[in-house]
């Protein structure tokens, strides 16, 4: 990381230093957003935000001794002032002339609101700071809303760039590149030339540029416009169409955006958009060329796509595009190693899958199969039942209407196997036929599938199944197997399927022998990798269970061994294949919630396809990785021999780093009114429930709060945070819902796992309660991850900073009480110690040069640079800065004297060079020392046992030392990864 960050710097400095910067489900309670904005009407230009300021509004001023201050801030008329009243200054002290203005922040990234003790109570998006004077002062205000902040920080931005002319802004408000598009496309549709036309025909013309509008809305706007100018006519002319196109299609929140990263320009040139998608979107490799062939695909404007710049509308329509979705489309191929045992993968798997209704009444249906397969399910269920003629069929054994041939079933199974993944498939084989109804049912599989079944015998040699990339274009049939030591035509063997099961609790009878069957030969030769067996206990199975045999547990059975054996659980998966299916009660064909199972290393986790909701969601979003295989890879501290990790644990998770997700929910559009809603009106007050799903620890939800009646476009402008102890395992739900609702609440969701978040802005495509994408229905989102330094609970902004090495959180290795192997882990505490410090210090040095920039933690190292290099040469009587390359290192020296306020920015870049040199000259001899006191540790690793024997140590006493053990090698692990 370090060597990288130093790349980025040489870079940055070397090409851009000498060139001109300006070419960078909650509580019930409802909380009600109100917006301070005088009308309606919306923020589509600077004229609009500069007629916002002048007409003033109240804001709250933030002083350094935490005490906060109503006061109405208003801009001049000749815009080159800010005044705010009341004051015990004079009137004219009482102001704050533009042309002194340094920057202007959005956030609370400054002195004054990190050290405020009211801070955590002030929002994040409704604060800003206008830094002034050649000291860098700060006014640090609070605005009523985020969308009130917005306008102040654009309007005052566009100010500053351009005070050598800001009595011209007025004027050439209507001379803007999209006004001249917008004016081609009426001049286009005015067949007469008149300068008017029908205002149907306006509508239409509004409705084709921009089809997410409703009509009414659209015929609403014009009357309203035309309300204003006392007119009674129907006819529309081109200052109206072009009015009223930008009030209906100007998304402020897209508006301040690009005028923000078009540095008070409005639109973007390549150089504007190569820049946000480095910094912000986190696109690598970008060049000009690139971002002239975005410009020329979604650029309007024909001046637009010839001269090479992205106007609101053009740079809307991009943001709203594939190449802005939130899914990483990398995760959209086959990224993971699909070359280890099947054991270390989860599986899509459905429960039942011959039913579309509950598992009560629901008859039998074709259709569940081609579901499941097409939406990739890797293990499907058929119970097989004697049928007439001598023909199997397949069936709800509860309700046998409507039974399905078992040939047709095969044959639909045989067709689509692989039609969505080409990994193997499991078919889990629910035997309840005769022995001559069982050999007619090997005769359809054999000739239906031919050589795709895989029946060859397992190696004993082997202690792993096959992967996925062996198993390729694979049936792999799951079911009852005869003891491979007698040579028999048929024999019994133990019904152990879910109905045996439901008998047993129905009877409460558990300690009841489970009944026996008759099986053929035949089919329990067609029963290879997946034989299925009945579990006892892990001590049981550890020794003797095969690598080729699994056990399915029920949901009751399942949950009680996560809860109270979660350790076991884990290793006993590392190895061998388990399956878990719903909970007998669920007679509706509710869902378990798979996440619990999956935290436990629950390969198999059966799902009732048939029944939509919250749990669905997070099973169909988790398998949209890895290529939508059906296949995806465990975390490696899950599948690794030598590791420790327990289900549930409450905190971090010893090998993997702790992440921070940063989420920005900024508006939303096209919102439907809830489907099962009553009748209420069109009318919609909707807000955004972020729910994290994974390890206990990770476990949480927040909500937004609500706008009142907008479903087209509300602003929410709230940001959130959320620390994620293993990212791997981790998934967010969006959820949108109706706060006054009746009947129905549930508007739309996205579940999406956290290692396919794309950073930066991006839109999340909503999907229905089936889990069908809406059109034109989307969030609008700002993504960011970063490290959490120390472990723990997030700490407060810039404390991470401040900490010193005495307080500071080291994991600590354990003692196993083995007294040769402790004394090994003893000779890596130091070095553990020095590689926690030096991340740490690291992190720290690199969090103070971004709050001395005035950019929030999350903020990018380029963009850091970018401030850096703008503040530098933007200031006038600013002496010059060289970059010098030290030993190979870029230093920054000044040349003459300089403000106090750059000197700190310039030592805290220092700082972090000297951080990153330490970090980049010693992590090879602490990693080596590491690696060593690992590698030792593992030559121990299978002489456990008797060295626990030789210390008296046995039973729980043993396996305790086992654990530590473990515990110290995946604490080691992480260093091992890291450097």
């Amino acid at each position: 990381m370090a060597k990288e960050n130093l790349i980025i710097l040489f870079f940055f400095f070397k090409h851009n230093y000498s060139q001109d910067p300006s070419n960078q489900k909650c509580g019930r309670k409802k909380t009600v957003s109100f917006s301070s904005m005088p009308s309606e009407k919306k923020i589509s230009s600077a004229s609009d935000c500069i007629s916002f300021m002048q007409a003033g509004c109240e804001l709250k001023k933030v002083r350094p001794n935490s005490r906060i201050y109503n006061r109405f801030f208003t801009l001049d008329p000749d815009l080159q002032a800010l005044r705010w009243e009341p004051s015990k200054k004079d009137l004219e002290k009482a102001k704050l002339d533009i042309s002194a203005i340094k920057e202007i922040r959005l956030g609370k990234n400054t002195e004054t609101f990190r050290n405020n003790g009211l801070a955590d109570q002030i929002s994040e998006d409704c604060a800003l700071s206008v830094i002034h004077g050649e000291n860098y002062e700060s006014l640090d205000l609070v605005a009523n809303s985020a969308d009130v902040a917005n306008i102040w920080v654009s309007g005052l931005r566009y100010l500053v760039s351009r005070s050598k002319q800001p009595l011209d802004l007025m004027e050439s408000s209507h001379n803007t590149p999209r006004f001249a598009w917008l004016k081609t496309v009426f001049e286009a549709a005015d067949v007469d030339g008149n300068g008017i036309m029908l205002e149907d025909t306006s509508v239409e013309l509004i409705k084709k540029l921009n089809p997410t509008l409703k009509e009414s809305k659209i015929r609403l706007k014009f009357k309203e416009i035309q309300k204003s100018k006392e007119k009674l006519t129907t006819r529309v002319t081109e200052e109206e169409f072009c009015e009223a196109f930008c009030e209906l299609c100007t998304r402020p929140e897209v508006y301040f955006l690009l005028v923000q990263i078009s540095k008070n320009k409005e639109y973007l040139d390549a150089n504007d958009l190569m820049l946000f998608l480095e910094a912000e979107q986190g696109v690598t490799h970008i060049t000009e060329e690139m971002c002239l062939d975005i410009i020329r695909r979604y650029e309007l404007s024909q001046e637009g796509r010839l001269k090479g710049f992205l106007a609101i509308d053009g740079f809307t329509q991009y943001l709203l595009s594939p190449e802005c979705d939130i899914f990483d489309p990398e995760h959209k191929k086959i990224v993971q190693d699909m070359t280890q045992p099947l054991s270390h993968y989860y599986i899509n798997a459905s429960h039942n899958t011959y039913l579309i209704e509950d598992q009560l009444r629901g008859p039998a249906d074709i259709n569940g199969y081609v579901r499941a397969l097409k939406m990739s399910c890797r293990s499907i269920e058929l119970d097989v039942c004697d049928g007439p003629d001598n023909e199997p069929i397949i069936c709800n054994r509860n309700n046998m209407t409507s039974p399905l041939s078992f040939q047709n079933v095969i044959e639909v199974i045989n067709k689509l196997a692989f039609f969505a993944s080409e990994y193997p498939l499991i078919l889990c084989l629910g035997n309840h036929c005769s022995v001559q109804q069982q050999k007619v049912v090997v005769q359809h599989m054999k000739r239906i599938f031919g050589n795709k079944l895989y029946t060859d015998t397992p190696l004993s040699s082997e202690a792993y199944l096959p992967s996925p990339e062996k198993l390729k274009m694979k049936i792999i049939v799951k079911g009852k197997k005869l003891p491979c030591d007698q040579d028999i035509l048929e024999g019994e063997v133990t019904d152990e399927d879910e109905e045996a099961e439901i008998s047993r609790r129905l009877s409460e009878d558990f300690s009841r022998e489970p009944k026996l069957i008759w099986l053929c030969k035949e089919l329990s030769d067609l029963v290879s990798l997946c034989k299925s067996v009945q579990y006892k206990d892990f001590e049981t199975s550890m020794k003797a269970q095969n690598y080729w045999e699994i056990c399915s547990f029920s949901e009751a059975e399942a949950s009680r061994i996560a809860n109270e054996y979660p350790e076991d659980f884990v290793n006993y998966n590392k190895k061998f294949l388990s399956r878990v299916y719903p909970s007998a009660m669920r007679i509706d064909s509710s869902n378990l919630n798979p996440q619990d199972f999956w935290n436990c290393g629950c390969q198999i986790v059966a799902m009732n396809y048939q029944t939509p909701g919250p749990m669905m969601d997070l099973h169909t979003g988790w398998f949209l990785q890895n290529g939508g295989c059906g296949y995806v890879l465990r975390p490696s501290v899950m599948r690794e021999e030598v590791s420790y990790f327990s289900a549930n644990t409450k905190g971090i998770v010893p090998g993997v780093s702790p992440q921070v997700l940063h989420v920005k929910i900024i508006s939303g559009q096209n919102f439907p009114k809830p489907k099962g809603a009553c009748a209420k009106g069109d009318v919609i007050d909707p807000y955004v429930c972020i729910e994290i799903h994974g390890i206990p620890a990770d476990c949480t939800e927040q909500r937004t709060k609500t706008v009142q009646q907008n479903s087209d476009n509300p602003i929410f402008d709230e940001s959130f945070e959320f620390q994620i102890n293993l990212p791997e395992l981790a998934m967010i739900r969006f959820v949108v819902l109706d706060d006054d609702y009746i009947g129905d609440e549930f508007i739309g969701q996205y579940t999406i796992p956290l290692e396919c978040l794309q950073p930066g802005y991006r839109h999340i495509p909503l999907r229905s309660f089936v889990g069908d994408i809406m059109e034109h229905v989307t969030l609008f989102v700002h993504i960011a991850i970063t490290n959490r330094s120390g472990g723990g609970k997030a700490q407060k902004r810039s404390l991470s900073v401040r900490i010193g090495k005495k307080a500071r959180e080291y994991t600590m290795l354990r003692n196993t009480g083995l007294k040769t192997i402790d004394d090994i882990f003893k000779l890596a505490v130091h070095p553990l110690r020095e590689a926690t410090d030096m991340r740490e210090n690291m992190q720290n040095a690199m969090v103070s040069v971004k709050e001395l920039c005035g950019l929030p933690p999350i903020a990018s190292l380029k963009q850091c640079i970018l401030t850096l290099s703008s503040r530098l040469v933007s200031s006038e009587n600013a002496p010059s800065v060289t970059l010098c390359m030290k030993d190979a290192f870029p230093y920054l020296e000044p040349l003459g004297t300089m403000p106090d306020v750059q000197k700190k920015v310039l030592a805290a870049y220092d700082l972090m060079i000297q951080e990153s040199r330490v970090l980049i000259e010693t992590a090879d001899i602490t990693h080596d020392k590491i690696v060593q006191c690992q590698k030792a540790g593992m030559e121990f690793h299978e002489e456990l046992h008797n060295l626990g024997t030789k210390e008296g140590l046995k039973g729980r006493k043993l396996s305790k030392a086992i654990e530590s053990f473990a515990w110290n090698i995946t604490v080691l692990k992480v260093w091992f990864h890291y450097f």
